[in-house]
């Protein structure tokens, strides 16, 4: 196989740099919009608008679809247009979404620009992660780092939120950071238009050749039912965070500031499983690194559901960090066996389940919490999707390590 790394001139370097920067940046701000509304649930909307906390996390569930479901479009666009462009579109479309979130007076206005920001917000994903396949060389590492800019946007939108809510109030939390998304996008374009980002049509580094119809067929089969159950998880996870912190630890004076410091130390600590899992992908087979991260859930998951006070703000490090550190592998997988020409379209439809379709882990822990009262149930068939997730990745086809490119020097 042929694994030489194609030259580039200190222009196309330079704008690969820049790249891979504006990419990292918007997968910050493409994971700002819901930690933003799952921290200020507890903490100002149930009070706000006089709802339960089912209903009220309901309110993003549109949203959350669509950040999903349009991804294929965004991913179609990008592959037959430009991903610069749509990348462009994305920054600005979503800082101005995210604005007109901090200026609603009803729940339903709420719901319909937390609709909009999901849908702009849909562009990153299948967008700047095809991209910065085609920009890198060792994929499993930069796509690790990559994964840590998204897992930092939720530990920074967490604690920017609480901060903001206790200073200026939780409209605050929406209208600032919208703002700061528009002047990225303004200056991204800029770049654009100068010639300073250029955009590359083939990848870096050769594919390996291609597989099988057949495999490739049972490959995606299969992935889209770890793609499920891993994005319930996240889903559901996401608000239950905030909530369980909310009881333990207190929503009202300073734990308003705890409870966003929490979230904030869960996520970014969960930053070093993630990057762990990127190099092991590189390093080992993406097969075995996924099945792993699978099979290490279960337990943990359940644990959650189980404990409470300060041993549970450990327990969601490693639960959090676990569920993001299997992406590098998974976006590798789904590199590996997806043509270059189709490879936005295919990640669409990758964040079509596990963000859309998964979006109904958001209403089933609203759901399960109005009904139980608490968290024991809920993690309890969080743990089973983890062991269901575990079962298909052994179903994956086996890899040999010889055929494995390996991260250059």
């Amino acid at each position: 196989m042929n694994t030489t790394i194609a030259p580039r001139t200190p222009k196309q370097e330079r704008s690969a740099q820049f790249s891979m920067g504006f990419s990292c940046i918007g997968h910050t701000y493409a994971h700002l919009f819901t930690p933003i509304f799952f921290t200020l649930v507890p903490l100002a909307l149930e009070d706000e608008f006089g709802l339960s906390h089912g209903e009220t996390v309901a309110l993003i569930f549109v949203g959350n679809l669509l950040f999903g479901l349009a991804a294929p479009l965004a991913g179609w666009l990008a592959d037959r247009w430009t991903a610069t462009g749509m990348m462009a579109i994305f920054y600005v479309g979503t800082g101005a979404a995210m604005i007109m979130c901090g200026m609603v007076e009803s729940p339903l206005a709420l719901g319909f620009w937390l609709a909009m920001t999901g849908l702009f917000a849909s562009i990153y994903h299948p967008v700047g992660i095809a991209w910065l396949v085609r920009e890198s060389v060792n994929t499993g590492t930069v796509l690790g780092v990559n994964g840590i800019f998204g897992s930092l946007g939720t530990a920074a939108a967490a604690v920017m939120a609480g901060w903001l809510v206790h200073l200026y109030g939780w409209r605050s939390a929406y209208i600032l950071p919208g703002i700061v998304v528009i002047v990225t996008g303004l200056v991204f374009t800029g770049l654009l238009i100068k010639g300073v980002i250029i955009e590359s049509k083939a990848d870096r580094k050769p594919p390996p050749p291609p597989s099988t119809r057949g495999e490739t067929v049972r490959v995606y089969t299969i992935l889209v039912v770890t793609l499920a159950c891993g994005g319930l998880i996240y889903n559901a996870t996401n608000p239950a965070l905030p909530k369980a912190f909310a009881l333990d630890f207190g929503a009202n004076g300073d734990g308003v500031l705890m409870v966003s410091y929490l979230i904030g130390l869960v996520y970014t600590c969960a930053t070093v499983l993630q990057i762990i899992g990127g190099r092991c992908a590189d390093k080992f087979s993406a097969r075995r690194v996924y099945l792993i991260g699978y099979l290490l859930q279960v337990p943990i998951l359940m644990a959650f559901g189980m404990f409470d006070g300060p041993t549970i703000v450990l327990i969601a490090i490693v639960m959090t960090g676990l569920n993001t550190a299997t992406q590098p592998a998974e976006n590798i997988l789904i590199a590996r066996y997806t043509p270059f020409s189709r490879r936005g379209l295919i990640f669409g439809l990758k964040f079509v389940v596990a963000i859309g379709i998964s979006s109904l882990g958001v209403l089933l822990e609203g759901f399960m919490f109005d009904l139980t009262g608490g968290f024991f149930w809920l993690f309890v068939v969080l743990g089973g999707l983890a062991a269901i997730g575990a079962v298909a990745a052994l179903l994956l086809p086996s890899e040999s390590i010889s055929a494995i490119p390996q991260p250059a020097e």
